[in-house]
């Protein structure tokens, strides 16, 4: 349903209010703002119609009414104006960080940007490991012991990754080397995926035996290559002193579940990298984080212009969003640089 000029004016005002206060806005209070130039009539039969809509709901305990994540969503989509971040308070930040960004480690990288989101928001920050690509520069065969092999895969960044082997079948160190020079000689530079396609095609000119060690390495390898995606939270205990977020038990019980158990958040990540750009999910729009107090506002972050991966401030719906999203993007770009020249 389309909401007139009035509606948006006055939704507009009730949530920049909320957002400031934390108390419901009643129509006398909207009544006082500079600008509105409305009656206290006409402000009580608008908010009346956007309440019946579900932009806003009226708490029990007050005669004003607060945002419902309807109301937020049209907020933020269409009637919020976000402002630079002041950039003498990203170099603040930056200097408060144990070293550098773009002097660190990928994954120290990582825990700072994590910092970095919780410290300028004063909400939790969330960094998603890069995800790997399932490409190997080069494997190597190495015998343990009988029918037992170590498969060691090196990527194209020099990152190494180990799968123990168990196989059917003892193979000697000679059909160890011959079988990691097929495959380096031949596939080095594709993904696993790949390798398996071609392989198949293949493996009729190969020996058997061979030809399903090749195939239980590729197996372990895509494994292998898929591991790790992980994600870095920093700042979960600022959302303790969030009255919207710790105000009962269960919102807490719920909260600390997500952190652990991180599948909704990592869905949630994966989703929002697709998309490009900031992204926000407000409440429990996105079912991957079902509560209705707590939004995260998100951005993918890249390494020599390819996106690897998402970042983003975990905080109570009632946020300062205009803050938050700049935060957000901002420090995509930075860990997006610091990655691509690290």
């Amino acid at each position: 349903m389309q909401l007139d000029q009035r509606a948006h004016t006055l939704l507009k005002a009730l949530v920049e209010r909320y957002i400031a206060d934390g108390q419901p806005v009643g129509s006398r209070a909207l009544s006082k703002l500079p600008g509105l130039e409305l009656s206290p009539a006409t402000i009580r039969n608008v908010m009346a119609d956007l309440e019946e809509m579900g932009f806003v709901a009226s708490p029990h305990t007050s005669a004003g009414r607060i945002p419902t994540p309807r109301g937020y969503r049209v907020f933020v989509d269409t009637l919020l104006t976000v402002g630079p971040i002041d950039d003498k308070t990203v170099d603040a930040e930056r200097m408060r960080l144990p070293q550098p960004l773009s002097n660190l480690q990928p994954q120290k990288l990582i825990a700072n940007a994590a910092q970095m989101l919780s410290s300028l928001s004063q909400f939790a920050g969330v960094v998603q490991s890069p995800r790997r690509e399932s490409v190997f520069q080069q494997i190597e065969f190495l015998r343990l012991g009988e029918k037992r092999i170590l498969l060691v895969i090196v990527d194209p960044r020099g990152d190494v990754q180990n799968r123990l082997l168990l196989l059917d079948q003892d193979y000697s160190p000679s059909q160890l080397t011959q079988s990691a020079n097929y495959l380096n000689q031949n596939f080095a530079g594709l993904s696993f995926d790949a390798v398996r396609k071609r392989l198949s095609g293949e493996l009729q000119q190969l020996r058997d035996d061979m030809g399903r060690l090749m195939q239980a390495a590729v197996e372990a390898g895509s494994e292998a290559m898929a591991e790790g995606d992980d994600m870095v939270i920093s700042g979960e205990r600022n959302l303790l002193s969030v009255s919207d977020l710790s105000s009962n038990m269960s919102s807490l019980r719920q909260m600390f579940e997500m952190f652990e158990q991180k599948t909704g958040l990592m869905q949630l990540l994966d989703v929002s990298s697709k998309a490009g750009g900031v992204q926000i999910f407000i409440g429990g729009e996105s079912k991957l984080v079902p509560m209705d107090e707590m939004s995260v506002v998100t951005a993918p972050y890249a390494v020599d212009g390819r996106i690897v991966g998402t970042l983003g401030v975990i905080g109570p719906t009632r946020m300062a969003y205009e803050r938050v999203i700049p935060i957000v993007d901002i420090t995509a770009k930075l860990l997006s640089n610091a990655l691509s020249h690290s």
